[in-house]
């Protein structure tokens, strides 16, 4: 006679659902149902069901997302250890130390304070802490997350206003790091019901209105879309069409302050294909039917982004001037895409996929998450305000910028060259007198854009401030300002004051920096964007580019090196790589600057100011002239250094030379 046991019948019907499992797994998953159940017994959810239909739907998801038999015994068994008598030991004797681990580690902190709130935040950061050991640990929580979400009506209007806050804080955000958007989706839309339920009715209200409309449109689209690539030679491509989802909506309302019949980027098609190449083919084919829509390209494909998500993104006006949004993608990169980190065990169970290498390019992207969690693990431990960190900067949107050597630094999207600084060392950060991104100078303060070179500029003289603290966004960078403060308070000038004349700094951290970003004496600037024109004979429409290696700038002994497929490219008359390049003497040919364009250089004295380099290249660019070089160095006196310049005529550099003699810190502008 078969065992009885509480909520046998829910346990069977589960049992019936394991199916993409080897028979060990299956009697392990099945052995770890029977035992939540009886360990539950007669317990009963707020909603009045019985509990263990909570652990067997976390299971069920796990199931879903492609998880080994340990994540999904391990989800069953969640709650045991909190609300029954089981022990971490005997979940280990029955199934396993990994189980075990993963059981303990999902299980909430309890009685170390009568404060809800500091438990909870104990208990997140012993999650984190185990996600770094187990990355299945989180899987199980978001699952847990999930479920408790789509089955939030029975809790009371504060508990459910907390979960949708944790989730929209914490672990939507999650989910989004690992590459998981559909439970990011998801998550996010039953926390905008709970948080918002009229602008959640409204907008699904809305989509249900014109959900004739869409598809329509969606068909006839994707009609022509197939009918294109057939012609071009690509036939096996999967075409789907989608509207966005609800909180997707509710943040372009709220962040472009419109009304949902002015949001024009509601619908999205996704193609799906089988290379790479492929990819690129169709967005061409896609650009030659519809007008693309400026800015609004983006190529995940070779920037993949930090959670591994990679696709093309285009917007084109569509049919009846539409925005469409378009993305391109392969298999793969559809998988990866949809389940994120968890695909990494769902590649591990199957046979493989058809192009025999993404086993080896999941395993590389597999160890960047978990690298990337590791991080996380360890400026939490080093954090007093970890929450914070956590939800304003872990999982915030990030971007990444590269240094000049090409090393990669992601940073929060609001991130500033100050935070930049600090991120690649301390002592670049104290010493940090002025940036530039992509050749031009930026203010401190500017946020920085995705993938953007960013390179720092540094003085012996320079350190840290009180404004820095508002300009940094960071709170690493913060920190570090505010231990610069405190221990140097006392010597700590402002900004606008004279320096006193100072030793240059011996600081062996400082050395070490040195290597990871040059510095420089004082500061110099080389013009990436504007250096002036040239003539080859008398011709000056011709296709140039300036070399990297010397920068010549107006003025400089310069000389044409012929290459192939970039037109020529500009060198210093006496710069060593000439004497290096392929057949020298017959590609190199003379050349002169352009005597039409205006150039002029100055001297300027000023107050010591870490920002003149931004406001000097701001008064140029607003006469619409351009900072082809410019040099300054600390003096007892404040700042002295040269600036070259071209304008269009005598009008637009006079206009150019009166700006620049009006920031406030500058003393002295003269002709050189």
């Amino acid at each position: 006679m078969a065992e009885d046991f509480p909520n046998k019948e829910l346990v069977d019907r589960f049992v019936k659902k394991i199916i993409r499992y080897s028979d060990d797994d299956k009697d392990k998953i099945a052995a770890a149902a029977v035992f939540a159940a009886k360990k539950h017994g007669d317990q009963k959810r707020k909603t009045g069901e019985p509990y263990i239909t909570h652990p067997i739907a976390v299971a069920e998801i796990l199931m879903q997302i492609g998880m080994d038999a340990d994540t999904v015994s391990a989800g069953l068994l969640h709650d045991t250890l909190e609300d029954t008598d089981t022990t971490e030991e005997e979940i280990a004797t029955i199934f396993g130390k990994e189980v075990g681990e993963m059981v303990q580690a999902v299980t909430k902190i309890s009685r170390i304070t009568d404060e809800k709130s500091i438990q909870e935040a104990e208990t997140i950061k012993k999650m984190f802490f185990a996600m770094s050991k187990d990355l299945r640990v989180i899987l199980i929580k978001l699952a847990d997350k999930l479920h408790n979400m789509r089955t939030i009506e029975g809790l009371s209007p504060e508990r459910k206003r907390a979960f949708a806050e944790d989730c929209l804080d914490i672990f939507a955000p999650i989910a989004d790091s690992l590459g998981m958007q559909t439970i990011k989706s998801e998550l996010e839309d039953l926390s905008l019901k709970a948080l918002k339920p009229e602008s959640y009715d409204y907008i699904n209200g809305y989509l249900l209105e014109k959900k004739g409309e869409y598809t329509a449109y969606i068909k006839q689209v994707s009609k022509a879309i197939a009918e294109a690539c057939t012609k071009a030679g690509i036939t096996d491509i999967e075409i789907t069409g989608r509207v966005k989802h609800a909180y997707s909506i509710y943040q372009k309302i709220k962040k472009r302050k419109k009304e949902i019949d002015e949001i024009y980027d509601i619908l999205g098609i996704r193609v799906i294909c089988q290379t790479t190449v492929e990819c690129y083919t169709i967005l061409g084919v896609i650009h030659s039917m519809w007008i693309p829509i400026e800015g609004r390209f983006k190529d995940y494909i070779a920037m993949p982004k930090a959670n591994n998500y990679q696709s093309l993104h285009t917007t084109v006006l569509g049919p009846q001037n539409r925005h469409l949004e378009i993305q391109i993608r392969t298999q793969e990169m559809h998988k990866t895409a949809e389940e994120g980190v968890a695909a990494h065990w769902a590649y591990k169970a199957a046979s493989g996929s058809e192009s025999g290498t993404w086993k080896t390019v999941d395993s590389i992207n597999y160890q960047k998450i978990i690298r990337k969690i590791k991080t996380w693990s360890k400026e939490i431990a080093q954090s007093e305000d970890f929450m914070d960190e956590i939800k304003n900067e872990l999982l915030k949107d990030s971007i990444v910028v590269f240094t000049p050597q090409g090393h990669v630094i992601e940073l929060p999207v609001g991130s500033t060259a100050l935070d930049f600084a600090y991120k690649v060392h301390t002592e670049i950060g104290n010493h940090c007198s002025g940036a530039r991104a992509d050749g031009s100078i930026i203010p401190l303060n500017r946020p920085l854009g995705n993938t953007q070179i960013v390179e720092i500029m540094t003085s012996p003289n320079a350190h840290p401030n009180q404004q820095w603290l508002e300009y940094a966004q960071t709170t690493s960078a913060k920190k570090k300002i505010r231990a610069w403060l405190n221990k140097n308070e006392s010597t700590n000038l402002p900004i606008a004051q004279t320096p006193k004349k100072v030793q240059p700094v011996q600081n062996p951290a400082m050395e070490n920096a040195k290597k990871i970003i040059p510095s420089m004496q004082g500061l110099r600037f080389v013009s990436h964007e504007k250096k002036g024109t040239v003539i080859i004979g008398e011709n000056s429409n011709i296709l140039f580019d300036f070399a990297k290696c010397c920068n010549p700038v107006h003025g400089d002994d310069i000389v044409a090196y012929i290459t192939r497929g970039r037109g020529y490219v500009i060198h210093r008359r006496d710069c060593p790589n000439l004497a290096n390049m392929p057949e020298a003497e017959e590609r190199i040919v003379p050349v002169e600057w352009d005597s039409q364009e205006l150039v002029r250089r100055f001297s300027v004295t000023a107050k010591f100011n870490s920002e003149l380099f931004s406001e000097i290249d701001n008064a140029v660019r607003k006469h619409n002239s351009h900072l082809i070089q410019g040099a300054l160095d600390v003096s007892p006196d404040g700042l002295v250094g040269t600036f070259t310049i071209s304008a269009d005529n005598e009008d637009a550099m006079k206009k150019t030379t009166q700006a620049i003699r009006q920031i406030p810190s500058i003393i002295k502008v003269q002709g050189v």
